[in-house]
């Protein structure tokens, strides 16, 4: 009960609905277009949870990331999607280590669960669009080497997943934006692969579920770095 009560203290009414109605979503497809894969399952239901604490800029959210990338890179693997899985494992896990260390490193306010939000200047986003030029194209090769299925959404995925993991480090609110951007492409790209195989229609359902959170913790973070600066 004291649980409960802390985190209804925590989330708001709306956040909390957020999360259930994400979560209904994600089971009712998973008992309609799956039954056996619950790695997808388990995977699907920590990304709405990390998605929800990174909306409050809660560190627990980059450990959770952690968790998911593992379990996200096994499913991408499933179904030779080796450009999710490249990424996820080799460069959002780590990436997520790092915002992990640099959001614990840069709280608003001494012993409070929230990250400062950072302000980035132009230089910097300069910078960020050359390196992710340098990453997309080089994974593109990468990629095609492997015979990687549906290759140029598997490439713009790992366009938009770079941006995310770097403006999450960053601390910048607009790494919910990059990650929107992301779940659109892997709606796309797993649609593909739900043509093939129905089982794979709940991981749609799963980045329609993100899709919603991720665009609420844009506004959260606004909200935040209105408070914050205030």
């Amino acid at each position: 009960m004291k649980l409960l009560k802390k985190l209804s203290e925590y989330f708001s009414a709306f956040e909390i609905l957020l999360w259930f109605i994400s979560f209904l979503l994600i089971f009712l497809s998973f008992v309609l277009f799956d039954r056996t894969n619950y790695i997808t399952l388990t995977a699907s239901l920590i990304g709405i949870t990390l998605i929800l604490l990174n909306a409050k800029g809660n560190p627990i959210g980059q450990v959770l990331m952690v968790l998911f990338s593992l379990l996200y890179g096994i499913i991408s693997y499933s179904f030779a999607y080796y450009g999710e899985m490249v990424t996820y494992l080799g460069m959002t896990m780590p990436m997520a280590i790092l915002s992990l260390i640099s959001w614990l490193r840069n709280p608003y306010q001494k012993g409070r669960s929230e990250v400062a939000v950072n302000k980035l200047h132009g230089m910097e986003y300069l910078f960020m669009c050359l390196i992710t030029c340098i990453v997309t194209v080089l994974f593109y090769f990468i990629l095609r080497h492997f015979h990687t299925m549906n290759l140029i959404p598997s490439t713009l995925s790992v366009t938009t997943s770079f941006i995310a993991v770097y403006l999450t480090f960053r601390r910048s609110p607009y790494f919910s934006m990059a990650y929107a951007a992301n779940d659109i492409i892997l709606i796309i790209l797993w649609t593909m692969a739900g043509m093939q195989d129905p089982k794979y229609i709940s991981v749609i359902v799963c980045f329609l579920a993100f899709l919603m959170n991720d665009l609420y913790a844009l506004i959260s973070w606004k909200r935040m770095e209105k408070r914050q600066q205030s």
